[in-house]
């Protein structure tokens, strides 16, 4: 099985660390969030991995070469502009050969259980949406109590990790997105599945905060064995 990590976004709101560094470079308690990706894969099983980049790509595959890569065989797919997450993909299936792959969001950390997303083809995640503001409840426009940050009950988001088939080629357009093109279209046609996961660390790091909260959480006890 080969993974496809999608490493190309500029990560503007992130500067003015991202003028200098590419976002996959971005640290996390001292670990750069393209290594938190490849060992998260490596943890799987998956070390044959095409890494889909743009900006500051270089640096990347300096940092890479510097650790061996980790122990993997690694490839690197080069957007000259960029292509959305479907057409990083279709360019990257260049170096895959095999029914299937997984596609993963390059800025996210996560215990997700992959094991269990590798069983079936077009297959996603679905992680039980957290919000990130404190609730209320209310009843007749009373305010009963105010909650802290929580999940929403049955309420899933996309957390950005697939397993697809290579039939679906054909439909990843050259240029676009996965999540407005390519999964309507399958699931309007009944051909894609998810695996929900409840109580799962998730982060996307779009911001400051992010990098502040993921690291923090990361560190918990609740948590720390995922990220040793």
């Amino acid at each position: 099985m080969k993974a496809i990590i999608l490493a190309g976004g500029r990560g503007k709101r992130l500067r003015p660390i991202t003028d200098k560094i590419p976002k996959p470079l971005i640290p996390i308690n001292n670990k750069p969030l393209i290594e938190r990706t490849i060992k998260y894969l490596k943890k799987y099983g998956i070390t044959e991995i095409i890494i889909s980049s743009g900006y500051k790509s270089d640096l990347i595959e300096k940092f890479l070469k510097k650790k061996k890569n980790f122990g993997c065989e690694i490839s690197f797919s080069i957007e000259k502009t960029p292509l959305g997450t479907g057409g990083a993909v279709k360019k990257a299936l260049r170096f895959v050969d095999e029914e299937s792959f997984v596609v993963l969001n390059g800025d996210i950390v996560t215990n997700i259980d992959l094991k269990k997303i590798l069983k079936k083809p077009n297959t996603i995640a679905a992680n039980e949406l957290k919000t990130k503001f404190g609730t209320m409840d209310i009843r007749n426009n009373k305010i009963l109590k105010f909650n802290e940050k929580k999940d929403v009950t049955d309420v899933w988001m996309n957390p950005g990790i697939y397993h697809l088939s290579m039939n679906i080629e054909k439909i990843i357009p050259r240029k676009g997105s996965l999540e407005g093109i390519v999964f309507p279209k399958m699931a309007k046609n009944k051909t894609l599945e998810t695996i929900k996961f409840k109580n799962a660390l998730w982060f996307s790091i779009d911001s400051h905060k992010d990098i502040e909260e993921c690291s923090k959480e990361i560190k918990s006890k609740k948590y720390s064995k995922y990220f040793k």
